[in-house]
């Protein structure tokens, strides 16, 4: 009578707390049936760059945005350069009905129609590009990672998570620990979940933007992708550090 009281009145002994259910809010998805590969060769480069459309992720650090704030198409050309050079891929592929967005317009339908689809293990042969990351790395002291995105109807399912750890998974077994992520300050909640935190040498990341009206003779201006012009050293002569 003392417990049934003490809950009409909105109050709950510490010893019967233990056994409340978390809120609808708290509840957190649970992710679809997963592949996770990192191997380059599951990855088709077309459908990698709908990835970056799809999910508005843009690889230039001033990228251009049309009217409705969305970023331009990511360059095939230097994503397959820049794929290639990557030290750590990391795909995730999963069921292309479980995907709204199919980025590769692929199924597992056919003869027996949609149930074979549901029993057939995901692989990155039937499945849908739905997550991505790389690390590049000197492949002995250090290590950085990019890119790191997951389709919108996919979001907050621990997916971003799991590429991230795979990735530092395979940079650890090579003893690689000084790992670094480039995230901007909405990011940073994410991956200090996944284990990072502010560098203990109170040490930060420098881009080389450096612009001037006037330059001397032995620097060239440039442009940055056609976004931004630099400073740059000339090439002329000897260089000397």
């Amino acid at each position: 009578m003392a417990v049934a009281a003490a809950v009409h009145g909105g109050y709950l002994p510490s010893k019967f707390r233990r056994f409340t259910h978390p809120t609808v809010s708290q509840i957190r998805p649970t992710p679809p049936p997963l592949f996770i590969s990192t191997n380059l060769n599951d990855i088709n480069p077309i459908h990698l760059r709908d990835l970056y459309s799809v999910c508005n992720h843009s690889c230039h650090r001033f990228p251009k945005l049309n009217s409705e704030g969305r970023v331009e198409p990511v360059d095939i050309d230097k994503l397959r350069k820049a794929l290639l050079h990557s030290y750590v891929v990391a795909s995730v592929f999963t069921r292309p009905d479980l995907a709204p967005e199919n980025v590769s317009g692929s199924g597992l339908t056919g003869i027996g129609g949609d149930w074979i689809g549901k029993v057939v293990p995901v692989t990155p042969g039937n499945g849908e590009l739905v997550g991505f990351g790389r690390a590049v790395s000197d492949s002995g002291l250090t290590a950085a990672i990019y890119d790191v995105m997951v389709i919108p109807s996919l979001r907050r399912r621990g997916i971003g998570r799991k590429i991230v750890q795979r990735i530092l998974r395979v940079l650890v077994n090579r003893d690689i620990y000084d790992i670094a992520a480039l995230c901007s300050d909405q990011q940073k909640p994410f991956f200090g979940a996944c284990g990072f935190g502010d560098d203990v040498l109170v040490s930060t990341t420098m881009m080389y933007t450096r612009s001037a009206s006037t330059h001397s003779e032995d620097e060239q201006m440039v442009k940055c992708a056609g976004r931004k012009l630099l400073l740059v050293p000339s090439l002329r002569g000897n260089l000397k550090i």
